[in-house]
């Protein structure tokens, strides 16, 4: 008999283990998936990443619970961003968060259905919307004046040093013509000369910085690219080994820059779970206008100010948001 109530024992467990292991999963399957593509590291975009998170949670979004994440890295190389792209696409997931021009570029031709936030400089001129009220298509997001602020730059370091004449332009990539004209164009104004220097990958830094140094070239303002982002120390280091004054992204104040100036990112990827939020709950990404940064942050670096034998004006430092000491 015991054996008996054993063997029915088992049945009766058998039958009801399956219909909640079959429950357990359709639950499971019912939790959005939202991809984030960053075109830098974990190490260096984390703090974005967090920033996207935590404005999820302002939502009552519980990552694990009811809603999943799927993070994907490019670590600085362009040439891998169509694959991730394409992972999230193959995954099904129900948005993709494009950190950073490349990835929203990489994210818009991997899909034309799932719906993309984006967070990147000027969209308009990347090309990836002509209207930032009715973006159209499967793109909305937050942008910023990416070219407007690489001239900032330019006038924050002709204040700061009014002697300089010429400022080497550290570039990875070619920007859109017209984010170039406004360089050249804020260059002019200033009556400065900026010759350009090319740079495709962290192995040309040494030389490019000999070859900078070699025409004497007063400073450097360095091109707010990825490669540079994830390697602002680097970068840093050599232009205070020339004792030359830079000035790019707040990151790259951050890592030994003597300026850095940008829009306040972590404001940009809480506000990308708005968007999220909003295309969970059924609203066509193409009807959402694309939102324009209000909030920029300039930081200056004293001790490297102090390293180069640069006094920083009071007007400059009065302004400034972050004094990095």
């Amino acid at each position: 008999m015991t054996d008996r109530r054993k063997f029915l024992g088992a049945i009766a467990g058998s039958f009801l283990a399956t219909p909640f292991a079959t429950f357990a999963q359709q639950q499971s399957a019912q939790v959005p998936r939202i991809g984030f593509l960053g075109s830098e590291s974990a190490s260096n975009q984390a703090p974005r990443l967090e920033a996207f998170k935590a404005g999820l949670r302002d939502l009552g979004y519980v990552e694990g619970k009811n809603i999943g994440i799927e993070v994907r890295w490019a670590e600085g190389r362009y040439d891998r961003l169509p694959a991730l792209a394409a992972e999230l696409v193959n995954l099904k997931v129900r948005a993709i968060v494009a950190s950073g021009a490349k990835a929203t570029v990489a994210a818009k031709r991997a899909t034309t259905t799932i719906p993309i936030v984006m967070e990147t400089g000027d969209a308009v001129a990347l090309g990836v919307v002509t209207n930032l009220a009715r973006p159209g298509g499967n793109l909305t997001g937050w942008t910023f004046f990416g070219p407007e602020l690489g001239a900032k730059r330019l006038e924050l370091l002709k204040e700061a040093i009014p002697s300089i004449t010429q400022v080497a332009f550290l570039v990875k990539t070619a920007d859109p013509p017209s984010a170039l004209q406004v360089m050249e164009t804020a260059a002019k104004t200033l009556k400065l000369e900026l010759p350009q220097f090319p740079v495709r990958g962290p192995e040309e830094f040494g030389s490019t910085f000999a070859a900078i140094a070699t025409r004497r070239i007063d400073a450097v303002v360095v091109q707010g690219d990825t490669m540079f982002a994830v390697n602002a120390k680097a970068v840093a280091d050599l232009a205070i080994k020339h004792r030359l004054p830079s000035a790019g992204i707040v990151e790259f104040a951050d890592g030994g820059g003597l300026i850095g100036i940008g829009a306040n990112l972590l404001e940009g990827h809480r506000r990308a779970a708005l968007y999220v939020d909003k295309i969970l709950k059924g609203a066509n990404p193409g009807d959402l206008p694309i939102e324009r940064a209000t909030k920029f942050e300039l930081a200056i670096n004293a001790k490297t100010a102090k390293a180069i034998g640069v006094t920083i004006p009071q007007s400059i430092m009065l302004r400034a948001d972050r004094v990095i000491e």
